[in-house]
């Protein structure tokens, strides 16, 4: 399980809300699953200065923890 505040990254799509795996997002909270499914995350998503974006639910599994050999990168936010 992952800590509250800890920067984690997709590793997955979500075109619904316009993010791509890599992205880098904020764990804001742990959600129960309603019916023994797959528990979820709520996170956060800053844009580049910092600003929040959007909050979003994941499940679990659509996050990585952050790699000392990874980089981060930026990309423009599109509709």
């Amino acid at each position: 399980m992952l800590d509250l505040y800890q920067k984690v990254s997709l590793n997955r799509d979500f075109p619904e809300y316009n993010l791509v795996k890599g992205d880098i997002a904020t764990v804001i909270d742990l959600v129960p699953h309603p019916e023994q499914g797959e528990d979820g995350y709520v996170l956060e998503i800053f844009n580049a200065v910092g600003e929040s974006i959007n909050v979003i639910i994941v499940p679990m599994s659509a996050v990585e923890t952050l790699k000392d050999d990874e980089i981060l990168s930026v990309r423009l936010l599109t509709n």
